[in-house]
């Protein structure tokens, strides 16, 4: 991993990406923002996770933001985390079909992250992310929780960081994060995110 060590630019190395992470969270309740009724989406827990059905959703939800790191995960240490009591899975579903993904994680004593929080592309821009965020807001703060949190990145969709700061999130700390390329092993196909394009290293071809 690169390291930030002076002003100016630092090196990505070819066949890597690199974004730059902001880190938020919410001390308190906030008002919820008006939320307009939304026909036909049910938000369903997801008790017993399928690992395959998972990550076909996770790239329907993320392959256009590079979302890869559950994607790198063999089944064993993806279900550690999604079968643990502490982390609670839920997707909206319209029709009966999901349509996204909602993940809140009560790991660490006192505190609630939402770990992953997105929707398909057809249901982005229709106030479903806000409906799904006073839902997320309203489970998150349960009895013995003083702290909220989330994060998101350059690489994110890019109205994700003013909708959090519009849903009550404050920043606190931002990272640099650089990561081999999903897209050159398999991971995410060649086509996704165009608008960040492949630098592949001498062993990939371009």
């Amino acid at each position: 991993m690169s390291v930030l060590s002076k002003d100016g630019f630092t090196e990505v190395p070819a066949g890597h990406v690199a974004a730059v992470a902001t880190f938020l969270d919410m001390r308190a309740p906030v008002a919820p923002r008006p939320v307009a009724a939304i026909s036909g989406v049910a938000l369903c827990h997801v008790a017993q996770p399928d690992p395959d059905a998972y990550r076909d959703l996770f790239r329907r939800v993320g392959s256009n933001w590079l979302w890869c790191s559950r994607l790198r995960l063999k089944d064993a240490a993806l279900m550690t985390i999604l079968g643990d009591p502490a982390v609670e899975l839920y997707q909206p579903e319209q029709g009966g079909e999901p349509a996204g993904l909602l993940e809140l994680d009560f790991r660490r004593a006192g505190a609630c992250n939402i770990t992953f929080f997105g929707l398909v592309p057809e249901l982005v821009g229709q106030g479903v992310g806000r409906w799904m965020m006073t839902q997320a807001l309203n489970m998150a703060w349960r009895n013995g929780v003083s702290r909220v949190t989330i994060n998101t990145c350059t690489l994110d969709h890019p109205g994700a960081l003013s909708f959090y700061l519009r849903s009550g999130f404050r920043p606190y700390a931002r990272m640099v994060e650089v990561f081999p390329d999903p897209r050159l092993h398999g991971l995410l196909p060649r086509e996704a995110a165009p608008h960040h394009p492949i630098i592949p290293d001498e062993a990939t071809p371009a």
